[in-house]
């Protein structure tokens, strides 16, 4: 029973947590936009960096955007982390296999969460050949993806702390983060290894859980407490993620979606208008020279005055 209810809690945590930082985030001011191409959504311009800007009178004809040409960006990115691979590829052969290794995790827990409705709906559609396939599916997700992630949170961690670049700008708390997903992966690679070749204790007590049994797990022992607890941790982690900055993976959304992606005109009468003045009317409390912020003047103030030579 303990079990359960710290896996319910867990859940609940974490999605009043993602809730809680998509308001915080959505709720932010308009941040300063980058203005660099090409943006995604153009529908016939991204490929070569243009934009809508090329148009005469732009401001009076309609814009393409292609929700296409934004999957085609984020989906390589978000499975591959392309920038990273791009950009610091040293870092990225530890972190790609820490990442996808959580996406396969991710799809194990989906994998036997479907198992369990299915069982309880219509049994029958788990036999046979289809069953054998959904039961390797569930082996294969969950074996590889957390030696995946085990592989790259070891990575991490030898990064974080051997590489001096990097070691100044690691705190505590990274290294606690990538530790306690070693402590919840192992144990449960662990359980795996010993007891569980198949999953089905796993199967078994997730199945319980989308269906409200809270079924005791048969069994006595380490071959029954071992798969609890690795359910227990994997629980925790999950409430604990999105309360840490790895709750990034939220963030993402925002940085591509309100920040680099945003090409939205401010047009007389448009909805940027109002948002512009009201921030445009924010005082201002810098103390640089250039600035002189007194907590009085405005930033129209600031952009408006002459400076003193």
């Amino acid at each position: 029973m303990l079990t359960y209810i710290v896996v319910y809690a867990a859940v609940v945590v974490f999605a009043v947590a993602v809730i809680a930082r998509v308001l915080f985030w959505s709720r932010l001011p308009m941040h300063v936009r980058w203005e660099l191409y090409p943006v995604a959504h153009e529908a016939s311009r991204a490929h070569y960096g243009g934009s809508y800007l090329e148009e005469t009178d732009w401001w009076q004809k309609p814009r393409e955007k292609s929700m296409l040409g934004e999957l085609k960006a984020m989906i390589p990115e978000i499975l591959f982390l392309v920038a990273l691979r791009e950009h610091n590829p040293r870092l990225w052969v530890r972190s790609f296999p820490f990442h996808f290794g959580l996406y396969l995790t991710v799809g194990w827990a989906g994998l036997m969460a479907v198992a369990g409705v299915v069982s309880a709906v219509a049994p029958g559609l788990l036999e046979g050949g289809f069953g054998s396939l959904f039961r390797y599916a569930i082996v294969g997700f969950g074996s590889v993806g957390l030696c995946l992630a085990i592989i790259g949170a070891l990575g991490l961690l030898q990064r974080r702390l051997g590489d001096p670049e990097l070691r100044d700008f690691t705190a505590p708390a990274d290294i606690a983060n990538l530790l306690f997903f070693l402590v919840a992966f192992g144990l449960t690679l662990l359980t795996f290894v010993l007891f569980d070749r198949d999953f089905s204790r796993f199967t078994f007590l997730v199945a319980n859980l989308v269906t409200f049994k809270m079924e005791a797990l048969p069994g006595a022992g380490a071959e029954a407490l071992l798969p609890q607890a690795s359910l227990v941790l994997m629980g925790l982690l999950m409430a604990y993620i999105p309360l840490t900055h790895m709750s990034h993976f939220v963030g993402k959304y925002f940085a591509y979606h309100a920040i680099r992606w945003n090409d939205q005109p401010n047009l007389r009468g448009g909805a940027e208008e109002p948002i512009i003045h009201a921030l445009l009317c924010q005082p201002v409390s810098w103390a640089a020279p250039h600035i002189k912020g007194d907590g009085k003047k405005t930033w129209v103030d600031v952009a408006t005055e002459e400076i003193k030579k």
